[in-house]
Order: structure tokens, then C-alpha cells, then sequence
């Protein structure tokens, strides 16, 4: 063994004394070359290159096994101190097979279908209880305010608007009443009306278009409006009647203003203060509370009016007074007031309207005619009362109703149909509330006797 060449392990032989075959490790092997053949700091170097293998091998890529022998601890001549590597080579696979896979205990599984549809269970459960816990801190207060009212399951019987109550009454009603603004020379007017024919045809009082030019604006509940047309009056009942071009109307009900009784209760429905569309209720408080009114230098009205406490005020005027089932029995017309004169009048429950059986009839007599019929009972009467009671009767016409049913000059109305007489304007009033034709029973006083008399009244040649 001449030379200064060592091995440090590197003797290239199998065991036997055969050279190994030349060439780098297998694939997984280690590093080509044995441990301190270059760089290894011991100042030594291998006969051969790595690449070339020792003398007699074989290229690499023969396919030959790898150059680390199984007995290199063995070697007699290996350098202690030197790395060794011992390479088994593995098992050869047959044909077709391929190596066993091994699952890595460590890596995430995927999760089966059960286990994702228990999570979205469970998720969906706790989502709905939490949600459900929040609403109900919300609504009982969370934040510390407590819970206010009581619970319950069903609205009251006031509160469910049956037809009969009074807001199914406003609802039944509302549709048919109107607002009318007329022009004058004093300015704009303005009052209430209602419709009372399918084809336009609106009563309202007198006083809400006198003084106009014929003309009025005509606004209904839903806030359209038309222009109307003033097709008559009647100044001394206090009705008028307007005209509108428009179709599909809803007219009123009318009810029977005879078979009023006092307490029964009542609704007004009308634009007062200029707020249309307003509803009061109240009661019936008197009837046939016989009115003189008028306006300075204007025609005196007589009416036998229905007296409520239903609050009335400035622009109520035309509107309808309607009872319990919605029926129209009067027309608002005037209040009682406080107030001195030329001072606005506000209500203090003392309104007072024209029983609806009078003004239908007038409202026909307009609407067929253009003017209303006056009935008259043939005989005029003092400037006041008796005393203890009564009106005098200053003149009878001779060809009049009173003097066919025989009263005369002097005699003393007490009574007409049972209504007892204190003034004047009370018999002239009652005899207004009834149609031309009807037949009343008066009671009258001549001297010291008491009689009756049957009276068949009629219509003024006027």
C-alpha cells in the first residue's frame, strides 16, 4: 500500500472484494461521495471523483444498487472517525401494485354529511333562542323601562266600529257631505252641504250663498272639487240648493225628523272654522224650539227647530245633523251665543237645526220649480203674547184656512197640534214645519170658552 492516499471508508468494494459499480446515490440517498472526500478539512482526497466511482464500475445510470456497502462498519480500513451510512435497499414492488397510502393521523378529516347537518341544527336552535330571548328583553322593556298597558286578545266592542257605532256612522256619512266657498263682495262665504240626489243636486242653508254671484266652489271628502251652480232659494226656511256637474254622487239617507224624541243621539257633520270633514256628536235636546232669525235688513226666517248639544260652529252652517243609523234629520243652521254683538260666536252647546222632513220638502219645491211653496194658516198674529198664555190673532183672511175652520179676529191660539203658544213666532214656525194640505188641530180660547178646530193649511198664493 504505497502512496499517501487513504480511503476514509471509501474502499468501493462489495463484500467479497468486488468494486462497486460507479455513480452517484439513488434517488433518497445520500449526498454522492463519501463524507470528507472534499471540503472535509482533513487535507485528504478520494483517487477517483465522485462521478466518476472507482475503477471498473459502471456508469451512472446502470441501474446498478448504490454504492454504500451494508458492511461499512465492518471495514477494517474505514476511518473511525469518518460518517457512515448504511443504505437497505428496498423491497421491489410487482407489477401493478402501488405502495399502501398512510393517512397522517394529524391532518384534519373531513366532516360527513350527519355531522354538518347536527351543526346547522344546533346553530339554527341557538340562533332562533337567542334571537327570541333579545326580542323579548326588547318588548319588556331591556333597557330598563318597564312593559305599559295590558294585553288583549280582542279589541273591545267600542273600539271594533261596527256600522251601528258612531264611527261607522261618520264612515256611512262622510262621503256625502261637502264644503261650498262662495264668492261676494264682502269676500268668501263658506258653509257645509250635503248631496242629496245621484246627479249633483246639494242642500245648504240660505245665508251661506247670499250675497254671492250664483256661483260656488264645491269640495268633496276626498279634497276634489267642482264648481256649482246656486239653482234656488228659500230665504225665509234659511235652505238653498246648489247644482254640480259630476256623476257617481253618493246622496244622503234621509231619516224622519217626526219620530225624533229628545235624548236620542246625533251627529254633526260639517267644515266649521274652515276644518272640513269634522264630526261631533251630542243629543237630541228639545224640539220644535220655534227660531226667528235673520240678518239686518234681511228676510226674517221662522223654523221649528231640533235643538242638540252637539258642538256647532261657524261653517257647520248647511251641513247635516244625522242620528244613530247615519238617516240625515236636520239641516245646521244657527247657534245660540254669549257674545255681544258683533263679536264671533263659538259654540256652547246650543245648536240648533231644520227638521230634515221640511227642508226635503222645500228642496223639492226648489229643484222642480225654482222657488219653495210658504204654508200659511190665513191669519196674522199680535206682536207678543198673552198673558197666561196664547197668541192673539189681529186679522183672519176671510177665504184663508182659520176662518174656514171658523176661528176669528180676537180669538187665542193656545195649542196647535198639542205645542202649547207663549209668542207669536211660535205659531208661525209650527204652521212652516208642516206641508201645504195637512191638517192640524188647533186649540183657541174666545171670551172664557175653550174650543178646537180642525185646520187644513195651505200654500201661500205667493
Amino acid at each position: 500500500m504505497g502512496g499517501t492516499d487513504v480511503t476514509d471508508g471509501w474502499d468501493w468494494r462489495q463484500s467479497g472484494g468486488t468494486s462497486a459499480p460507479a455513480g452517484g446515490p439513488a434517488p433518497g440517498s445520500p449526498p454522492q461521495g463519501p463524507p470528507g472526500t472534499q471540503g472535509a478539512g482533513r487535507g485528504t482526497t478520494s483517487p477517483w471523483s465522485p462521478t466518476q466511482g472507482p475503477p471498473g464500475a459502471q456508469g451512472a445510470g446502470s441501474g446498478l444498487a448504490s454504492p454504500w456497502w451494508s458492511d461499512a462498519l465492518a471495514d477494517p480500513w474505514r476511518d473511525p472517525y469518518a460518517p457512515a451510512a448504511v443504505v437497505v435497499p428496498a423491497a421491489p414492488l410487482g407489477a401493478g401494485s402501488q405502495p399502501e397510502p398512510v393517512s397522517d393521523p394529524d391532518a384534519p378529516s373531513r366532516p360527513g354529511l350527519r355531522q354538518v347537518v347536527l351543526v346547522s341544527l344546533i346553530t339554527a336552535l341557538l340562533a332562533g333562542s337567542l334571537g327570541s330571548a333579545l326580542t323579548y328583553a326588547f318588548l319588556r322593556g331591556g333597557t330598563g323601562v318597564p312593559s305599559l298597558g295590558a294585553q288583549s286578545a280582542e279589541a273591545p266592542a267600542l273600539a271594533q266600529r261596527k256600522p251601528e257605532s258612531l264611527a261607522g256612522v261618520a264612515e256611512k256619512v262622510l262621503p256625502s257631505v261637502v264644503t261650498l266657498r262662495v264668492a261676494s263682495l264682502g269676500g268668501v262665504s263658506e258653509g257645509s252641504g250635503f248631496v242629496v240626489s245621484a246627479d249633483g243636486h246639494i242642500v245648504t242653508n240660505d245665508h251661506v250663498v247670499t250675497g254671492g254671484t250664483g256661483k260656488a266652489t264645491v269640495i268633496f271628502n276626498d279634497g276634489s272639487s267642482a264648481p256649482g251652480t246656486v239653482v234656488g232659494q228659500d230665504p225665509e226656511s234659511d235652505l238653498a240648493v246648489v247644482k254640480v256637474t259630476r256623476t257617481g254622487l253618493k246622496p244622503v239617507e234621509f231619516g224622519d225628523s217626526d219620530a225624533l224624541a229628545v235624548g236620542d243621539p246625533v251627529l254633526a257633520v260639517g267644515s266649521p272654522l274652515s276644518l272640513a270633514n269634522t264630526v261631533t256628536a251630542g243629543i237630541v235636546s228639545a224640539l220644535d224650539r220655534t227660531m226667528q232669525a235673520g240678518e239686518p235688513g234681511g228676510p226674517t226666517r221662522y223654523y221649528a227647530a231640533i235643538q242638540t248639544d252637539a258642538a256647532v260652529n261657524h261653517g257647520n252652517s248647511g251641513g247635516p245633523l244625522v242620528d244613530g243609523a247615519g238617516r240625515v234629520v236636520g239641516v245646521n243652521s244657527t247657534i245660540k251665543s254669549l257674545v255681544a254683538d258683533g263679536q264671533e260666536a263659538g259654540n256652547i252647546g246650543l245648536a240648533f237645526a231644520i227638521p230634515i222632513n221640511q227642508a226635503k220638502r222645500i228642496t223639492q219645491d226648489i229643484i222642480g220649480t225654482g222657488k219653495a211653496r210658504r204654508t200659511v194658516i190665513g191669519a196674522q198674529v199680535g206682536g207678543t203674547g198673552v198673558t197666561g198664555g196664547g197668541v192673539r190673532l189681529n186679522a183672519v183672511e176671510p177665504s184663508g184656512p182659520a176662518a174656514a175652520a171658523g176661528l176669528r179676529a180676537g180669538d187665542v191660539v193656545l195649542r196647535l197640534n198639542r205645542h202649547p203658544m207663549h209668542d207669536p213666532t211660535d205659531l208661525v214656525a209650527l204652521v212652516r214645519k208642516y206641508a201645504p194640505g195637512s191638517v192640524v188641530t188647533v186649540e183657541y180660547r174666545r171670551g172664557t170658552n175653550r174650543q178646537n178646530a180642525s185646520v187644513t193649511l195651505a200654500a201661500d198664493a205667493k
